[in-house]
């Protein structure tokens, strides 16, 4: 399978395209530096001046953008509508790594954690902005899309496991009533979607069981 993972030289990118590169896909890392994954192939481009014949040829295009600041808060947005641009009416598929500040309360699906009173005021501006992301996606027919949103506590530190528990819209806690993940073991449930693509115009969670 052809792959390519957007900002692959960050913390999550990074991972994916080990992970994808390990169960023998044929992987392409797009950075805006010089490439410091494991793949040997690489684009260095701007994810915002990527075109239709950059990504023509991949099955899979992942993006793993993120951003903190003020001033680039708002590519969350407009990164996910260039992509859905280039990829519309395409067959390949377009997979993002998400926030889980947009995951819901309950099954009624009316209230979005970074809207409830006690949601962490550090994490509202990121939270905020990749919910617009994911917004964008859900009224896009045109693109094969899914949106992967981690645990509540998504840890960069903790061990791979291999393994996890695939959830929905709604936050989710396992049997310990904790909502983790590692950076990882995210990547596994990142390529395992990529190669099965089995929940396409859908968001997903994931988390340890």
């Amino acid at each position: 399978m052809k792959i390519t993972v957007l900002a692959a030289n960050g913390k999550v990118g990074s991972l994916i395209v080990k992970e994808a590169v390990d169960r023998g896909n044929d992987v392409t890392a797009i950075a805006r530096e010089e490439n410091k994954t494991v793949t040997k192939k690489f684009l260095k481009k701007d994810i915002l001046d990527l075109t239709e014949n950059d990504l023509k040829n991949f099955d899979v295009v992942i993006t793993a953008f993120g951003a903190w600041t003020e001033e680039t808060l708002p590519l969350h947005k407009t990164t996910v509508e260039h992509l859905a641009n280039i990829l519309a009416n395409k067959n390949t598929r377009l997979l993002v790594v998400g926030g889980a500040g947009s995951l819901y309360t309950d099954e009624s699906l009316k209230t979005q954690l970074f809207t409830t009173p006690n949601f962490p005021t550090d994490y509202y501006p990121i939270a905020s902005n990749q919910a617009k992301g994911l917004d964008v996606l859900r009224n896009r027919k045109d693109v094969k899309w899914t949106y992967i949103s981690p645990a509540g506590d998504f840890d960069f530190e903790a061990e791979r496991k291999g393994d996890y528990l695939l959830a929905g819209e709604v936050f989710t806690v396992n049997s310990k009533g904790e909502s983790k993940i590692s950076y990882a073991d995210y990547a596994i449930a990142m390529v395992d979607e990529a190669e099965k693509g089995n929940h396409i115009n859908q968001r997903i969670s994931v988390l340890w069981k």
